[in-house]
């Protein structure tokens, strides 16, 4: 009979394990109700911060910036960094945007309740198609023992992740690969919406890296000649050939901004050193920028723009430019950043007369534009691509 009594006790030994967890559980502080500083403390924990780092580092992330240091763990930062990433190499930026904190803490909140490290820092990263087909790749690499390939790849998974920050918002966004001299047009799910070839700046004129947002769209815009090839090309020629304005149709502008006839100029006391005017190319299709220009927003005189010489697109090697973007399809990419069928598709094929005026489109939203310099991204069959380092940066340091 004693027998059939510790039996029948042992049916309840794991009801009572049981009932104990549930008690611990029930006595454990509510996420919600936690601090930030209580949260660090409980995901700092050895195990739970070590799978952490294990999930970011499969995304392109140096977990050796995110060590924990004298028993403290950098937990948001990890986090915001799996998210939003860090500042890529940029030669200008418009403003940083802020990490939207109400998405890291919930992640946190989850990885305190006990989900899993994958699960709950996935939904941080961003959702493009793109981002996911590069992490395959990337861990692929990392497998192989690739690193100079892994670095490429791990540089363009930031490059989308700071896309994810500073498109916040943002209905569409436009993002230049100047090393792969193309324009992808993305919408806010980061999903490939247009694409076409642009052409980009020469080694020696490179185009600079950015981010900022288009302002409006121009059509049949005067080229406002920037002051370095004003004196370096046009001045010597103009110097030269008495006919080179009128041929080109460039007019001489003073500091009032008024038309000044060249004729009644004295070009042999005229230098780079003593040229108070500028040139300004006329509006029609002879024009540099074409037929539409997209303002962007910086300091550098940078802008996408249509081209006179739409042959060039036909090129593979297409670093042709002074430093800004011609694209392929400026049509498209203006109806595109307007969200509206802004232009029809035969607008650039329309007669064109010299006497036409710019009109300028603002545009209604912040459209995000992102110029990188990216050695791999994928394409929309998900396929890796590696571009040819023109500029000679090097392997990137992320």
């Amino acid at each position: 009979m004693q027998m059939f009594s510790g039996l029948g006790k042992s049916r309840y030994v794991p009801l009572l394990i049981l009932f104990v967890l549930a008690l611990v559980q029930s006595c454990k502080k509510d996420p919600r109700q936690m601090s930030r500083e209580e949260i660090t403390k409980e995901l700092g924990d050895k195990k739970t911060y070590s799978k952490m780092l294990e999930y970011a580092k499969l995304s392109g992330v140096d977990s050796g910036k995110f060590a924990g240091k004298d028993g403290e763990a950098p937990v948001f930062a990890l986090l915001e960094e799996l998210a939003y990433g860090h500042k890529p190499a940029l030669k200008y930026l418009e403003k940083k945007m802020k990490a939207d904190t109400s998405l890291l803490r919930a992640a946190a909140e989850e990885l305190v309740k006990g989900q899993s490290a994958d699960k709950a820092m996935q939904k941080l990263e961003p959702p493009y198609p793109v981002y996911q087909n590069l992490k395959i790749h990337y861990a692929r690499l990392i497998k192989d023992n690739e690193k100079d390939s892994a670095a490429l790849v791990a540089e363009t998974l930031n490059a989308y992740r700071w896309m994810h920050r500073q498109a916040q918002g943002a209905p569409r966004m436009v993002m230049v690969n100047i090393r792969g001299a193309y324009l992808t047009g993305m919408d806010s799910a980061g999903k490939d919406v247009i694409t076409m070839r642009t052409i980009v700046g020469k080694g020696d004129t490179p185009t600079p890296t950015i981010d900022t947002y288009a302002t409006s769209i121009v059509t049949h815009p005067y080229w406002n000649v920037p002051k370095s090839i004003a004196i370096k090309e046009l001045l010597p020629k103009a110097k030269a050939n008495a006919s080179y304005l009128a041929n080109n149709k460039i007019e001489v502008i003073d500091k009032k901004g008024e038309v000044v006839d060249p004729e009644n100029l004295d070009w042999d006391e005229l230098s780079a050193d003593n040229f108070p005017y500028r040139f300004r190319q006329e509006t029609g299709e002879d024009n540099s920028l074409g037929l539409l220009k997209v303002e962007i927003k910086n300091p550098l005189a940078i802008y996408l723009h249509d081209t006179n010489a739409r042959y060039l697109f036909d090129s593979d090697k297409r670093f042709r430019s002074h430093g800004c973007v011609r694209v392929q399809r400026p049509t498209d990419l203006a109806n595109f950043m307007a969200g509206k069928e802004l232009l029809r598709s035969d607008f650039l094929t329309e007669p064109d007369t010299v006497s036409t005026p710019p009109k300028w489109n603002k545009l209604e939203k912040r459209i995000p534009v992102f110029l990188f310099y990216l050695g791999a991204d994928c394409n929309e069959k998900g396929d890796l691509l590696y571009f040819e380092d023109v500029y000679k940066k090097g392997v990137p340091k992320v």
